[in-house]
């Protein structure tokens, strides 16, 4: 049984209701929205605080509150978020977040990246894989101080994110860069070498400005496997990327591929009727495995194990 499941079972529902309706009074999004933007998570001083009384929610929006809660923590009820067998994600050393952490020093994670970081897909909020891994690190380090920022927008990719590199990302001064990328390429039939190029020296800047890299590859769905060869030329560069600049790699790719293939899950399971776009359950499960591997990694340098030689020193391209 994953986190969600553990959390909700110690913390009971009424935890999970503070927290959204702590979520519902910062944001005037409608709940069932079709695409969500993430906001930066609430500390849980902020979640404690925001209880009916203080917040003036009317009691219908209570009850959408409550539905939504219930609705987040029957996911993994439903289906079980399983790890895959036979792919290894590896987030790399983290040693930026672990410092700050270790340090007991606030920690600011942005994701960059296009819609699938953006949410769209999601039906609340807080179904956004940005906030689902801020639940999740919020839960693991309740005393941390640790912003997740959303900086995906739709339909970009390398040459667009490029353009807004340093005032979305950089000027938040981030500890981590989760960096999705390589979709729209696909789908547009951008030169996957270029793309690659870009992504290389985006990288480059981001390492430069002080923060740990996690590069997330594209997503296994019917839209994206219609290109099917150009699919596999990009999941291939950012891997080469990822290895040549000694950062982290998600392989989004091959771990929906094993949802699909491995263990049988139909593509509706993790994927909307647009046959590109996560559901729910997608980002909350890639959310999930994502989180855990960052914990992990986290784990490792706080208890003075060495990352491998082979992610402390740049060779380029």
């Amino acid at each position: 049984m994953k986190a969600l499941d553990r959390f909700s079972r110690a913390a009971g529902p009424a935890a999970i209701v503070l927290m959204l309706l702590g979520l519902a009074a910062s944001s005037a999004v409608a709940q069932t929205a079709p695409m969500a933007t993430a906001t930066p998570a609430l500390s849980s001083s902020d979640m404690a605080a925001a209880t009916p009384a203080k917040t003036g929610l009317p009691g219908k929006m209570i009850e959408k509150v409550k539905a939504v809660a219930t609705r987040a923590g029957d996911i993994f009820n439903r289906v079980p978020c399983l790890p895959p067998k036979g792919v290894a994600p590896s987030v790399g050393s983290l040693p930026h977040v672990a410092a700050k952490l270790a340090a007991n020093k606030p920690v600011v994670i942005v994701a960059f990246g296009s819609s699938s970081t953006e949410g769209y897909g999601s039906t609340a909020p807080e179904f956004t894989y940005p906030n689902r891994l801020a639940a999740q690190l919020h839960r693991k380090y309740p005393k941390a101080d640790i912003a997740v920022l959303n900086r995906g927008k739709g339909g970009e990719d390398a040459p667009e994110m490029m353009r807004r590199l340093q005032s979305e990302v950089i000027d938040a001064k981030p500890d981590m860069v989760i960096w999705q990328v390589g979709t729209n390429a696909v789908l547009r039939n951008l030169d996957p070498v270029t793309t690659g190029k870009l992504v290389e020296e985006g990288v480059g800047i981001i390492q430069a400005a002080g923060a740990d890299v996690v590069l997330v590859d594209p997503q296994y769905s019917p839209a994206v496997n219609a290109k099917g060869e150009s699919a596999s030329k990009m999941v291939g560069l950012l891997s080469k990327v990822a290895h040549y600049r000694h950062v982290g790699i998600f392989p989004r790719f091959e771990v929906m591929r094993d949802w699909h293939d491995r263990q049988s899950l139909p593509f509706e399971t993790f994927v909307n009727n647009d046959g590109l776009h996560m559901n729910d359950w997608g980002y909350a499960c890639f959310a999930q495995l994502l989180g855990d591997d960052i914990i992990k990694s986290v784990e490792q340098v706080q208890a003075g194990i060495s990352p491998p030689s082979t992610v402390t020193a740049y060779r380029p391209m």
